[in-house]
């Protein structure tokens, strides 16, 4: 459970899952792994644009949960929290996500948003697995 939890704080590891979107970290924590009160300010081409997005920790309790908030973005509001429980097979992971768009096109946007960020999360939950699974979780906590 340490492992995965340490894993999903790590920004290399979320930058090798998201290389698709040419998402870089350009502020804040750029590389390592991000703690409470530390924030990180990523850059990335999603749904055909380039956006930016800061998020701040502000929930932690190692290593069954922490939360990001947006603080600077495109939304009018975003909030994700990672949630990790110790099962008889493993670790179990569950992400949560509350959004909301603003203007005329709010609920449309919202909703291609939806689904443009499960891949993200099914793309770097199955890295998470991978690596905590393998030997590759060195290249991200070593």
């Amino acid at each position: 459970m340490e492992r995965c939890f340490r894993l999903a704080t790590s920004i290399d590891l979320h930058l090798a899952a998201t290389t698709d979107l040419q998402e870089k970290a350009i502020g804040g924590v750029t590389s390592g792994l991000i703690g409470e009160g530390e924030s990180v300010q990523w850059r990335g081409r999603h749904l055909g644009r380039w956006r930016t997005h800061t998020s701040l920790v502000d929930g932690w309790r190692p290593f069954s949960y922490f939360r990001e908030v947006m603080t600077e973005g495109s939304f009018a509001r975003f909030e994700h929290e990672h949630h990790f429980a110790l099962m008889d097979d493993g670790t179990r992971m569950r992400d949560e996500i509350r959004f909301a768009a603003s203007g005329l096109m709010a609920r449309m946007v919202e909703k291609i948003a939806r689904r443009h960020l499960i891949a993200i999360l099914r793309r770097r939950n199955a890295l998470i697995k991978r690596a905590a699974e393998s030997e590759e979780w060195r290249r991200y906590l070593e």
